[in-house]
């Protein structure tokens, strides 16, 4: 227990203490911190659907007829019918042949790589791909090599060399939107490099699904290459306001992780009224409703990050609605975020390990429901708060 208070120690003088702090109200522009009414510049809730009435009014109604949870795992107390309706409609959205729900985007890679690889497979994986994904490589107990971020020609290198001693199955695997620095993974070029070394590609669309693509398909429609794409995995807790995640591929894909993967046989599923209330957040997705709400956003995005640069901030070449503005160490980046709490803006100082030493950054994300106005303010404090705190 003395090590334990020493280890909180530690990380408080060194500016990596994380605590939770309570925020009233719905994921909306606005929040309450503290009793103080504060800009959300933190949220997921990239569309701002998170309280649509059609989601809201979704789950009740399934939620009265089949109750608050489900029970047991689906293979213990079987399949309820919002699950199944909803991976059909991913299915279909994201143009394959089936789905599975998870409870969590964790709960979905983990799985997933768990689930479909093993020792005498191989897996290369972008150097900044998602806490999860790493996680899911060691799982897998696949030998895993990573290349340089967004690389091609390094990866290219890296399984030219690899081909001679090939053996057991071969996938590279990526975040679509990078979550910490919001740029976008070469999926064309992945598909091409995938398709002549035959190995699959798994592509973590959490931060694209419901946003890119011109039906809010993901990182794929965008790029696409959607239909050439094996693995699509995606959360339901992000654009599409609700919680749980995805993947989509291949019957014999699905089959196999409802009989391998983990975090899949040996979870409760969702209760029933999340499965039915992410039904309505893509009907949403997929309507003219959906479409206005993607153009809201990216004028929303171009409006913020295009003030930031403009003040002199370097955005790590982000071209989505995650912008981070680089702050680099521990302690300034803090001091700024907690400055900036007080002015109103409450948005999150990201350090290591979630970024290696020397790139932390104030991680700002915009909403399709931000004012303009809000996000004016809000680039005139950053671009102030950072002269100030800044080495």
């Amino acid at each position: 227990m003395n090590n334990w208070h020493l280890e909180l120690l530690r990380l408080s003088q060194d500016g990596m203490l994380r605590s939770l702090r309570v925020v009233d109200g719905g994921q909306g522009p606005k929040v309450l911190v503290n009793g103080h009414e504060v800009l959300l510049l933190c949220s997921n809730n990239y569309l701002s659907i998170a309280n649509h009435p059609a989601l809201v009014e979704r789950m009740v109604a399934a939620t009265r007829e089949f109750g608050v949870g489900a029970g047991a795992s689906r293979l213990i107390s079987g399949t309820m019918p919002p699950h199944a309706a909803l991976e059909e409609r991913i299915a279909e959205f994201k143009g394959t042949p089936a789905a599975i729900l998870f409870n969590s985007g964790y709960a979905a890679n983990t799985g997933v790589l768990q689930g479909l690889l093993g020792p005498d497979d191989l897996i290369f994986s972008d150097e900044l791909n998602h806490a999860s994904i790493i996680d899911g490589c060691r799982l897998a107990r696949a030998r895993t090599l990573v290349y340089p971020h967004c690389d091609m020609t390094a990866l290219a290198e890296l399984m030219e060399r690899e081909t001679a001693n090939r053996k057991g199955r071969w996938l590279i695997v990526t975040d679509g939107i990078f979550s910490m620095d919001g740029d976008l993974a070469p999926l064309a070029e992945l598909c091409d490099l995938k398709e002549t070394y035959d190995a699959l590609l798994m592509v973590d669309d959490a931060h694209g699904t419901g946003v890119l693509g011109s039906r809010g398909r993901g990182t794929g429609e965008y790029c696409d290459c959607l239909e050439r794409i094996d693995l699509h995995m995606g959360t339901l807790g992000k654009a599409l306001g609700c919680a749980g995640a995805y993947l989509a591929a291949d019957r014999v894909v699905i089959d196999m992780l409802i009989n391998h993967s983990r975090s899949f046989i040996f979870s409760t599923s969702l209760p029933p009224g999340v499965p039915a209330a992410a039904m309505a957040a893509i009907d949403l997705v997929d309507s003219e409703e959906g479409r206005q709400m993607r153009e809201r956003l990216e004028q929303n995005r171009l409006q913020l990050a295009g003030a930031l640069t403009a003040g002199g901030m370097d955005l790590l070449g982000s071209t989505t609605q995650i912008i981070p503005v680089l702050s680099r160490e521990p302690a300034p980046t803090m001091q700024m975020t907690a400055r900036l709490l007080e002015d109103g803006i409450f948005l999150q100082g990201i350090r290591p390990p979630t970024v290696s030493p020397g790139r932390c950054r104030l991680r700002a994300t915009v909403m399709a429901s931000h004012d303009a106005d809000d996000l004016a303010r809000a680039a005139a404090q950053i671009i102030a708060v950072y002269r100030e705190f800044s080495p």
